[in-house]
Parts: C-alpha cells; structure tokens; sequence
C-alpha cells in the first residue's frame, strides 16, 4: 500500500478508536462494540473521508480548507474529538503521534492541491 493510501487507512482507524472512546465512556458500549448513533457518525465520517476532494493528500479535518459536515455532524464530532483527542495519547498512543504529525504537514499539502488545481483550470 502506498503511502497516501495508508494515510487515508490510519485516519479512518484514528477516528474510529476516537468515536470508540466516546461512545465506550458515555454509552457503555464495551470492546469493538457502538451503540447505534456512534455507528451511524462513524459510517458518516467514513463517506465523508471517501468522497474528500483532496483523495490522498486529504488533510486533517482541523486543517482542512474546506468542510464537508453537516452541522449536526459536525458538532457531534467535534463533542467527540474534544472528549477523545486528549485520551488518544493513552489509548492509542502511535494513532495520535502519526495524526499530530500529519496535521504538521497538512498545509503544504493544501497549497499544493490548490496550485495544481488552479493550474488545470487556467488550461482549460
């Protein structure tokens, strides 16, 4: 697998173990388990992730330039960032490290999408 597809794989399996934490701490779901709500926003962020415009050089959502959530979502990722986020460090300790340092990179990215972007349209 080559390495922007596995950046797209870690972030998935990132948030995953975020909604995990959440929803084990405020539903009292155990192991592998969601309740409903968390895995219906799991589903959700999933699409979202595949349908992202960026495909492989897709940023962080933090740093994204464009936001592609509800705002129902949006506020209810946000609740469970907020909650897991800090926890990550413990939890999943690799996942975060690799997150945080994709964030790093995230906006040298964008510029570069950006350009190319604005590139292809001027030769059309």
């Amino acid at each position: 697998m080559d390495r922007k597809k596995a950046r797209i794989v870690r972030e998935k399996k990132t948030i995953e173990e975020m909604i995990k934490l959440y929803c084990h701490h405020y539903h009292g779901t155990k192991g592998d388990e969601l309740c409903p709500d968390c895995r219906s926003l799991l589903d959700y962020v999933y699409l979202r992730v595949d349908k992202c415009v960026f495909k492989e050089n897709k940023p962080t959502c933090k740093n994204c330039t464009i936001h592609c959530y509800s705002k129902p979502r949006k506020a209810q990722i946000k609740e469970v960032m907020r909650y897991s986020g800090p926890r990550m460090m413990f939890h999943a300790p690799g996942l975060a490290l690799m997150h945080l340092i994709d964030g790093w990179k995230d906006k040298a990215l964008i510029e570069k999408f950006l350009a190319e972007r604005e590139k292809k349209n001027r030769e059309k």
